[in-house]
């Protein structure tokens, strides 16, 4: 099959597109026939190895990439099951989480793959498990968001903000969409009340006040943060970070919660969703809100299979308009 690969750690220049095996469906897995895999912060966080201190968790690998094919989120066909499988037969459509999606083929487990919306596209559907999970994670599961409640969303058109929106405003909460000038237009549509301009304001200024904020930036101190914060309120910080730190967004996290200790609002960290956890509840539930016309994937762009490199660059730069995916022939 044909599968984007990389040997080593380094910029988006190391990945390539070769030949390769076919994976085996173990008894507990299903095989997949990827037609479309999203790109996330992620696979740049995998591909680069970065920040340098998940190479010592063990998180990305040592000293070279632990998963030779990229690629996490995909939608696509069951082309097998193995053995213990139930519930799934080839020809069906799914979407879910992959590993090695980036590849005309990628294996993963049953409990990992939920059935693909009807009204979505492979594209649209790709663009689903790993930012709506987290989205749904941040807003409902962390921020505990209840109707009437202000809730803030910082990076409202990325891939994680733009489901953030919608899902805040399907528990019928005052949503704030920040994002910039070109962008205030969909940020709306998705269903927030109100537009801030971070060109123009800075929403930690003091003026108001959010029962609830999901920081998808990171790129605002911690005490401003909580400035704009009620006095009960919750701070959900959700990554942010950019190439090239030992530590990056995990040493912001880790400051976070110390400061949890000591102040009377909550202030919470939510790693995006990956391949643990309770993913096939969460998968069900942004489908299910899908299927009842509450959400909607937004795409901003779609790359061929060879073009990837040149994808895992736009979402490297931090300013993808809801998400990019990958099309696989």
């Amino acid at each position: 099959m044909k599968a984007i690969v990389q040997e080593r750690f380094g910029p988006p220049d190391i990945l390539r597109l070769a030949d390769t095996d076919r994976p085996e469906v173990g008894a507990n897995q299903v095989l997949v026939r990827v037609r479309a895999a999203a790109l996330n912060p992620y696979d740049w966080h995998m591909m680069r190895g970065d920040p340098f201190m998940a190479r010592l968790t063990g998180a990305v690998g040592l000293t070279r990439p632990k998963s030779r094919v990229a690629g996490i989120d995909a939608a696509g066909q069951v082309e097998a099951v193995g053995a213990d499988v139930r519930g799934l037969q080839p020809g069906d459509e799914v979407l879910g989480f992959c590993p090695g999606s980036f590849a005309e083929y990628a294996v993963t487990t049953a409990d990992l793959l939920v059935p693909k919306p009807a009204t979505l596209t492979f594209e649209q559907a790709a663009a689903v498990p790993m930012a709506a999970v987290t989205a749904l994670r941040g807003i409902r599961t962390v921020g505990q968001v209840q109707a009437g409640q202000r809730v803030l969303v910082n990076g409202a058109a990325g891939g994680v903000g733009t489901f953030a929106v919608q899902i805040a405003a399907a528990l019928s909460a005052e949503v704030t969409g920040v994002c910039g000038a070109r962008n205030v237009e969909l940020v709306r549509s998705l269903g927030a009340a109100h537009i801030v301009d971070h060109t123009r304001e800075d929403f930690t200024d003091g003026r108001g006040r959010y029962d609830v904020i999901l920081d998808n930036v990171g790129n605002r101190p911690l005490s401003r943060l909580c400035r704009a914060l009620t006095p009960a309120g919750t701070l959900v910080a959700n990554g942010g970070g950019s190439p090239g730190h030992v530590f990056g967004a995990m040493g912001s996290m880790l400051r976070l919660i110390a400061v949890n200790a000591f102040v009377r609002q909550r202030l919470r960290v939510i790693l995006p969703a990956a391949p643990a956890g309770p993913t096939h509840e969460d998968l069900l539930a942004v489908t299910a809100l899908i299927e009842a016309g509450r959400l909607t994937p937004v795409v901003d762009r779609t790359y061929p299979l060879t073009d990837v490199a040149e994808g895992v660059r736009h979402v490297e730069r931090g300013h993808a308009r809801g998400k990019a995916v990958v099309t696989v022939p």
